[in-house]
Parts: C-alpha cells; structure tokens; sequence
C-alpha cells in the first residue's frame, strides 16, 4: 500500500507539472532566458514555492532534525532576514541590470569578465562537492530509515539523481519551480501533521528532555552559540538568499519586480510561520523517545507515527522534497557554467538545452560519487554550513565592494576571494580560535578591507556609493 501510494503521488506531481508547464507561454523557446529563468513567467506563488522547496529539503528536514534541538530553528529565523534583505536590495539592482545569474552583476560592476568567471566557479564548486551530495543523503537516508529497508544507500541516492537530474534537463527553470510548489503544498502540510502527531505520542510533556536541547540561547558548546547570531550569521543569510544563483534565480524569472518581490515575501512568511517548527520539534520528540540518534531520528519518527498510508504519502513529499532541491540545483548550475564560463570564454552556445544538459549529466555523476563522504558525518546540515564557509564570505565580498565601492579594479576583488578562502580554511580546520561562524565574519572583514588595500597599492582609490542608484 504505501509503494502503491508513493508511486501514484509522485506521478500525480509529475502529470501537473506537465500540464502546467505546457500551456505556459515559452516565447524564445530553447533560448537561455526561457530555459534558465522561466522566459520571465513565474507568477509569485512558483516563486515562493520553489524559494522554499529548493532551500527545504531532506538536508533541512533531516540534518536539523538530527540535531535534536531546538536551538537550530535559529538557522530559519535568521532566513526571513535574507529573504527580506533580497526583496529590498537586491532584487531591484538585478532587475535594472536585467541579470540572468548572479555573477552578472559582478561583471557589469567591475567591468570584468574574470571576476564574474572566478565566482561562477566557486558556486559550480560548492554545488558539485557540497549541496548536491548533500541532497543525495539526507533524502536517501530518510527514505531508508523510515521504510527501514535493507538495501545499499547508494542504490536509493542513485535513483533519486537520476529522476532529479531528468526534471532539470527537460524542463528547464519552468518545471523545476512548478514541481517545487506542488511538492512544496504537499510536504508542508504533511511535516506540519507529523509536528502535532509526534507532540500527541507524547502527550505534549517536554519533561525528561535536558534544557539545553530546548533553549534558544546556545552556550559556546552549541551548534550556534548565542554570540554568533551577533556577527555571522545575518551575513551567512545574506549571502545564501542574496547572491546565490540557486535561489535569487526563482525571483529573478517574474515578469516583474513587484511579481518578484511578492513571492519572496511570500517565501519569508513561510519560513517565519512554518519551517521552524516542523525542522526542530520532531527532532526534540525524537530523542525523548529514542534519545541521541542523530540524522536517523526524523525518518523513525515519521515511520512510526504516521499511519501506514500516509507514510507512503509522506515518503512522496521527501522524495520530491529532495528532488527539488537536486534539479534547482543542476539547473542553477547549468546557468553559471553556459552563461558565465562556457559563452565567456569558449564560445557562443547555439543550442543552451543541450549543452545544459550535458553539464547537468557530469555533474550528476560526480555528486553520486560524493555520497558516501557525507555518510561518514555525524550531522549533514553543520557540515554543509561549515564547508560552504570556505566560498561563502569570499563571494559576498566580491559582492558588497562592487555595490558599496567605485574605483576597485577586479584585480583587487579577485585578490580578496582568494585568500578569503584561505583564511576561512586555515581558521575552520588548522587553527580553531573561533566558532565557525564568527570565522565567516571575520573571513568578509578581512576580504573587504583587503580588497581596498591591494585596489589602493594599484593606484586607485575607492569611492563609497551606498544610497546612490544601482
């Protein structure tokens, strides 16, 4: 029954999404606008349902889950400042400068093609050896632990690569964010249903639950110590709703900038009233009833509290949950790798869904093959934050001198990325003084400041902009 359940929902997700994206409107069909941003015809409710499902995955779902504590709802807390800081700054500078990805605007700010290449590669880095087989994890695990199957993690990671990928190579940014809001419907509801299920199995009594797994205010033991929400953690946000492509690539599909920013508003309401409870409080219920078992512990808890039926639904919505978020990834990454490396520095593409398609199949191949380093972690979603470390204060350097300063040559920017990433390395994993997040403050001062340096030892002086048009 639940095979027969998770068959037919997925096929009823799949037949919508045909049918959706078939009487859309494709205008240039074939061509990088439609194929990578929706030929601009995303209405706010696809770009709110694919914000959330692409960021919500089983990474989300079963990594904070996994933590056990409520203190990671902070994570999604801090998310709805991002999305708000996307809204109002960001989107409109993308929309004046009528960017296909991110890494445009860098281009178009340093009037330098290198600098727009360098960022590119690192997003395509970070996605390849970090988010993609990530993904691949926590959704197969989840489906493992909750069905309790004795077959090879590999086996499940592999087929849910392949239907992923398969989403983001025949349809495109339009496919992609239409099955995100259908799934996006489908698993909110059913996560909010286990949340009053898992409190129910245990008569809503937190007591026997240690303190430290229900406070907000983490000690410097804590996955986030209460101090790093004053320094990090606002720019962590910033950084990964405001200048990934992955992401700002939904809003940037609208036909508007009001549509847009309708959407993403849409997406922060979301996560304000939503997401928080449904990636803590089953974690929280789950080690009263298991104690410590880490990532396992929300696929035992839906297994066990959901009716017989509805854990094939369930099932279902992780599956699409994590397919989601794979095929946003690789369609996100397709766009970098044509517009910004493949058109710059090889040649013109005459034909972007197939060379798309191409990168999106070696891409898949290598995430497969990542897999088993992530199932060696003791918590998925703290090591995803503590790699994408290395690249994510660096490119949002890059980003705040170009839009905060004129006058700083891409040299100096470049300069700044590189050894920002050395520095995060060297204080994330030789030299430990700090928590991981107040390295990735410290890691963006210092690009920052040594940007304007090596830009001054040039011979150019850098003027402040901030308040003028962009």
């Amino acid at each position: 029954m639940q095979i027969f359940v998770f068959i037919f929902i997925t096929a009823i997700i799949g037949l919508l999404t045909y049918l959706q994206c078939r009487k859309a409107d494709t205008g240039d069909q074939g061509s990088g606008h439609d194929y990578f941003l929706a030929n601009g015809g995303l209405s706010w409710y696809f770009v709110a349902g694919s914000i959330t499902l692409t960021n919500l995955s089983t990474d989300q779902l079963v990594g904070m889950n996994g933590n056990q504590m409520l203190l990671l709802a902070w994570w999604e807390l801090a998310a709805v400042c991002g999305l708000i800081i996307l809204a109002f700054v960001f989107l409109p500078i993308y929309y004046n400068n009528n960017c296909t990805t991110t890494t445009e605007l860098l281009q178009r700010k340093y009037n330098d093609k290198h600098i727009r290449a360098l960022i590119s590669a690192l997003f395509l880095l970070g996605n390849i050896f970090i988010f993609l087989p990530a993904v691949l994890y926590g959704g197969s695990l989840f489906l493992l632990s909750m069905f309790d199957l004795d077959i090879p993690l590999m086996v499940v990671a592999v087929s849910l690569a392949i239907v992923g990928a398969t989403y983001a190579i025949l349809g495109g940014l339009r496919a992609v964010a239409v099955s995100d809001t259908y799934s996006g419907v489908l698993i909110l509801s059913l996560a909010l249903l286990v949340v009053f299920l898992a409190l129910k199995a245990i008569d809503f009594d937190f007591s026997g639950i240690p303190a430290e797994r229900l406070t907000m205010i983490g000690d410097n033991d804590s996955p986030i110590p209460w101090h790093t929400l004053l320094t990090g953690m606002i720019f962590i946000q910033t950084f990964y709703w405001s200048t990934n492509q992955t992401i700002t690539q939904r809003a940037m599909a609208a036909p508007t900038l009001k549509e847009a920013r309708k959407g993403v508003l849409a997406a922060a309401g979301i996560r304000l009233m939503i997401v928080p409870v449904i990636v803590t409080v089953p974690g929280i219920v789950a080690f009263k009833l298991y104690g410590d078992i880490n990532d396992e512990a929300y696929g035992r808890l839906v297994g066990d509290v959901l009716p017989g039926w509805l854990s094939g639904a369930f099932a279902a919505a992780i599956a699409a949950a994590a397919l989601t978020s794979f095929n946003s990834i690789l369609n996100a990454s397709a766009a970098l790798y044509v517009c910004d490396l493949h058109e710059c520095y090889v040649r013109k593409v005459n034909n972007i869904p197939k060379l798309s398609s191409i990168v999106s199949c070696i891409m898949t191949l290598l995430a497969i093959l990542l897999v088993p380093v992530f199932a060696t972690q003791e918590s998925v979603i703290n090591t995803v934050q503590q790699l994408f470390g290395l690249l994510s204060m660096p490119i949002l350097s890059a980003f705040v001198v170009g839009l905060a300063f004129k006058g700083v040559e891409a040299r100096a920017a470049i300069a700044a990325v590189v050894a920002g990433v050395a520095l995060y390395a060297f204080l994330s994993f030789v030299w430990t003084p700090v928590h991981y997040i107040h390295a990735m403050f410290i890691t963006l001062i210092f690009c920052i400041a040594f940007s304007l340096l090596i830009n001054r030892l040039l011979g150019n002086r850098a003027t402040l902009v901030i308040g003028e048009k962009t």
